[in-house]
């Protein structure tokens, strides 16, 4: 328990005298520190956190959040499997989907190709309100009339616009058993701008009854129904209480496993980030102890003072403790505060940042994200705040410690 007069003390060392300015000096910077650690962690891991929510979004912007499958090749009857996954809770939408291998190619160019056949009017009510087309509808892709959708930067490879033909490449099984080209024509009648890569610049979509008939299925035959749930976040739940209503011969999963290793490497960096920019405050804590160690030196004859008088060792460390504990949450404060302020305000920062410099941190022609998002999560500022009250609180042990050996006798033998 702190006793008032320990309190008082411990405060009242924290006020700068003529002959300990230097010392005050060095708290001061130890303060600084600190609330610059806490606030640039608040910030970096807000803009990670964005970073991660506008990967999400894009990469759910052409895709669902999660499907079903069969373990035995084609999904059959896929009308029925749609009707039982819309009947699972959270489900919002579904969807079938043929997916298949190929090339594209137009004049000399050749370009892998991943060929994703939708039912138009059932996937407008899973991915249609978030696929950004630049060129064309849904709509335009009719069953027979051989007509697809590519990503803009593909179509842009191909060197090809909307109403010109590309020749689609795509392995069937023969009748032999073995693998054999088929060749068709198709109308290029709408392009897509995703803002991920590998949709961009590699993924086709025809209509339903086109790709399965590329694919050599049978009627009633799709690859997998796709589902969309009304919590992205819920997907996860969703895929495993569908893979117990259909029990075995089926496969379920959603996008967190499918996109995995993005998210990995998301994680992987905001947790670089924090050890790097932790390193900050721990220098910081470094400078609590060296103040703390130079005001025990210079306030020895006080140690020995008020030993004297009457307090214990342990008196003697709370003091050192409450100066110390003061000067970093002090610090963690104004670092939380500014770092809050600042990632709230990074949408509008930036910008100004960049109109000031004259120079744009994320140009479009080299990056899919032009801006610089920030979502600000209380877990984060609680989790720094905490970290950063125990390590500078740690800091002071040692120089409290080292207080409650001096010696009252020899400390002031020659007063």
């Amino acid at each position: 328990m702190i006793h008032p007069v320990e309190l008082f003390v411990g405060l009242r060392y924290l006020r700068a005298k003529r002959r300990t300015r230097f010392v005050s000096f060095i708290t001061l910077v130890s303060m600084a520190g600190i609330a610059l650690g806490v606030a640039a962690l608040i910030v970096i891991l807000s803009v990670m956190n964005g970073f991660e929510g506008e990967l999400r979004s894009r990469l759910l912007s052409m895709t669902a959040h999660g499907y079903v499958a069969s373990d035995n090749g084609a999904l059959q009857d896929w009308q029925a499997v749609r009707q039982r996954v819309l009947a699972q809770d959270g489900v919002l939408a579904a969807t079938p989907v043929v997916q298949l291998e190929g090339m594209i190619r137009t004049g000399t160019e050749l370009k892998p190709v991943q060929i994703d056949g939708i039912e138009p009017v059932a996937e407008e009510g899973v991915a249609g309100r978030t696929i950004n087309l630049v060129e064309g509808r849904l709509a335009d892709l009719q069953a027979g009339e051989k007509g697809v959708i590519l990503g803009r930067l593909l179509a842009w490879d191909l060197a090809v616009a909307v109403g010109d033909s590309v020749v689609l490449l795509v392995p069937r099984a023969g009748a032999n058993g073995q693998m054999e080209p088929v060749l068709e024509r198709f109308v290029l009648v709408g392009m897509f701008d995703a803002g991920v890569q590998e949709h961009d610049t590699g993924l086709a979509l025809m209509h339903l009854q086109d790709a399965a008939r590329l694919a050599g299925l049978n009627d009633g035959e799709v690859s997998a129904v796709r589902f969309l749930s009304g919590n992205v976040l819920a997907a996860p739940a969703i895929a495993g209480g569908l893979r117990d209503a259909f029990g075995s011969g089926y496969r379920s999963s959603d996008w967190t496993v499918e996109n995995a290793s993005y998210f990995r490497a998301i994680r992987i960096e905001k947790m670089m980030m924090s050890l790097i920019l932790s390193l900050v405050i721990g220098v910081a804590a470094f400078n609590i102890v060296a103040s703390l160690v130079m005001v025990v030196t210079d306030k020895t004859s006080d140690i020995a003072i008020l030993r004297t008088l009457g307090m214990g060792p342990n008196g003697v460390v709370r003091v050192f403790f409450i100066q110390g504990a003061m000067i970093g949450w002090l610090g963690v404060l104004a670092g939380v505060g500014v770092g809050v302020l600042l990632a709230q305000n990074v949408p509008t920062l930036v910008p100004a940042l960049e109109a000031f410099f004259g120079f744009q941190i994320m140009p479009g022609d080299v990056y899919y994200v032009t801006r610089i998002p920030s979502v600000l999560q209380s877990r984060d500022v609680i989790i720094i705040a905490i970290a950063a009250f125990v390590l500078t609180s740690l800091a002071t042990l040692y120089p409290a410690r080292r207080a409650a050996l001096v010696d009252p006798a020899s400390a002031l033998r020659y007063e």
